[in-house]
């Protein structure tokens, strides 16, 4: 039996989450279900564990979870995981030693999409800049009991057509912490708030921004540095990646004819 480290990916909006749930449909739940019926092995051996929460309606790309298996090749492994899965891309693996906390990453990468109409985009950086290094962030994510202080390594603005990429970079990131400075750059961008507001809640105030929309926020990868991945065969889930580009083409082309 080999522990496994598995990058994933889904879209946000099928899933009440990626943590287990009673009675919900959640990522966990679905990738435990996977596990269960390729390996046949108890969900407790299993020992599944992920490296990052994504709330309800996030989406993930390189999501990492880690497990046990009886199954030793990883790309018969992943074969097997992508041929049964609904709704979860396994994307890549690597075999881990039994002490591999998940949880430990190098850094993890988001990425959120704002409208772009309205948003002046110097304004924008100037305000991605207050956010970078270390700080007190908690005016700007969802208090759960553990410390505020984190340091973000990077924020960058990126203009695509219609939209604003805001792209985040750290070794973890708060709960609603992307969500909430992203909300706040966009009010800053559009005139709705300035610069000394954001100083002001960054300096412990009572001051907030909101809390933006979950479905534009994805989990783009979660590196480890000393670890090296192996893609897996996209043969085993083309179709259905294929299949949802139909249906959301399909959707989007109605939408532009109302």
């Amino acid at each position: 039996m080999k522990r496994f480290a598995v990058k994933i990916a889904y879209l946000g909006d099928g899933f009440s989450g990626s943590q287990v749930q009673p009675d919900a449909r959640t990522v966990e739940s679905e990738v435990l279900a996977n596990l269960v019926l390729v390996t046949r092995m108890d969900p407790s051996d299993l020992d599944l564990r992920f490296s990052s929460r994504t709330d309800k309606g996030v989406n993930a790309l390189g999501n990492a979870v880690v497990f046990y298996s009886i199954l030793e090749d990883g790309d018969v492994l992943t074969r097997a995981l992508n041929s049964v899965s609904r709704s979860i891309f396994y994307r890549s693996y690597c075999e881990v030693d039994d002490g591999f906390n998940p949880r430990h990453a190098s850094r993890r990468t988001y990425r959120y999409v704002l409208p772009a109409e309205g948003m002046d985009i110097g304004l924008a950086e100037e305000c991605a800049e207050m956010f970078l290094g270390e700080h007190d962030f908690a005016r700007f994510c969802r208090y759960d009991g553990k410390p505020t202080v984190a340091t973000v390594d990077s924020i960058t603005v990126m203009p695509e057509g219609d939209t604003v990429v805001l792209e985040f970079k750290a070794r973890f990131f708060l709960w609603n912490m992307i969500r909430r400075i992203s909300s706040a750059i966009h009010a800053v961008s559009t005139g709705r708030s300035d610069m000394s507001e954001v100083r002001s809640a960054l300096d412990g105030k009572d001051v907030s921004f909101g809390v933006s929309r979950p479905d534009a926020l994805t989990l783009v990868d979660v590196e480890y540095d000393w670890l090296e991945f192996v893609p897996a065969d996209p043969r085993r889930y083309s179709r259905r990646r294929d299949g949802e580009i139909l249906t959301s083409e399909l959707r989007m082309g109605f939408l532009r004819s109302l």
